[in-house]
């Protein structure tokens, strides 16, 4: 029997805080530059003085990119521009800088972290540190059976709760969530529309590299026979990650939620993290008022999933790449809303302007002195 108990999460899990959001919305108000006149930087930056419960807000300085990371036995099927089982040549790319996360992390001066989830690969080509959570080799093929055993999920989500835990106490003050991954697209987008109630064509995207037609309508199909196979247990946010979503998947749930517990503001990256804040908005509600959408890859997925969360990407650039690089695009962003929240002067008081109006009132029929 498991020990595990996610309706714990809904009780742990606070929003940030109300009183202090007030009271940097107030000090915005006197900030020398008018209230509404930054745009979003001003909601950005009351909604982290909440999220640190702190006025005025404090500078993020200890950012980290964190990266789950898994093959996905579904892209077998040719629903992914790469071939099944590469997703470990990605990870060497990234250790190694030569991926568009890494010249960002880079240039930002923002350490990234991948944890192996799932790569079909064998443990001992990858650092110690990577490979230390792998729960399996590669998830099944989710149109004909599970991604995972219940027990694979339930260790991938802990896994995930374990490194939210060691981001929190370590000091990192935000996390860019984003995927490593092959066939995670086509995961996603069965979660999507199962937890959304659509159809497999209207969460169906194109993936990192762009895939043709005929592929796009293998990825269709595969979507559409996992989600029959997930709908009989889409009240069980545990079993449907071992239906059809992967140890990587599971482990980016645990991994929000528990940051939510946490109180660490997470940027979600593309379609994948998308999906998993979907799974894990249905654990804990409250849980996606500390995310933020880092940006609209053009994923008709992650569109859908970022609607339902009312979650509004910062910002649009059609970056589809994934791996946490819209992620990181959008901290500058967020960094720059701190800044001037915490930076702006306010305004002088205008009484010193008006010396003399506040002199205490003759009494009637007081003479005024000569």
């Amino acid at each position: 029997m498991s020990s595990l108990n996610l309706d714990d999460f809904t009780d742990l899990i606070e929003r940030p805080d109300g009183g202090v959001r007030r009271d940097a919305e107030a000090r915005r108000e006197r900030q020398v530059v008018p209230p509404g006149s930054l745009g979003r930087l001003d909601d950005l930056g009351e909604w982290l003085a909440a999220a640190q419960s702190a006025v005025p807000v404090r500078p993020v300085e200890r950012p980290r990119v964190v990266l789950f990371a898994g093959d996905h036995k579904v892209a077998e099927l040719g629903v992914s521009a790469r071939p099944a089982g590469s997703a470990a040549e990605l990870v060497r790319e990234v250790l190694d800088g030569a991926r568009p996360v890494s010249v960002l992390a880079r240039r930002l001066g923002v350490p990234v972290r991948v944890v192996d989830m799932a790569l079909d690969c064998d443990p001992e080509s990858l650092p110690a540190e990577v490979v230390r959570h792998r729960v399996r080799r590669a998830g099944g093929r989710i149109d004909v059976e599970d991604a995972l055993t219940p027990q694979e999920a339930e260790a991938a989500f802990r896994a995930g709760v374990a490194v939210a835990d060691e981001e929190a106490d370590s000091g990192t003050d935000l996390v860019v969530l984003g995927d490593v991954s092959v066939g995670g697209t086509t995961a996603a987008g069965v979660l999507i529309a199962a937890l959304c109630g659509t159809d497999a064509s209207v969460v169906t995207g194109r993936g990192g590299v762009a895939i043709d037609d005929l592929a796009w309508m293998r990825k269709c199909a595969a979507i559409r026979d996992a989600l029959r196979r997930a709908r009989p247990v889409l009240g069980d946010q545990l079993r449907l990650l071992a239906a059809v979503g992967g140890a990587d998947l599971a482990a980016m749930t645990g991994f929000l939620v528990q940051a939510a517990v946490r109180k660490m503001p997470v940027i979600l990256d593309g379609v994948v993290t998308a999906a998993c804040a979907l799974v894990g908005q249905r654990i804990a509600f409250r849980a996606p008022d500390w995310w933020l959408a880092a940006h609209d890859s053009g994923e008709p997925g992650q569109a859908k999933a970022l609607d339902r969360m009312a979650l509004e990407p910062l910002l649009a650039h059609g970056v589809k790449v994934g791996e946490g690089a819209g992620g990181l695009l959008a901290l500058p962003l967020v960094q720059a809303a701190a800044a001037l929240a915490a930076e702006l002067p306010e305004r002088e008081e205008k009484a010193a302007e008006e010396v003399g109006t506040s002199a205490v009132p003759m009494a009637p029929g007081e003479a005024e002195p000569e």
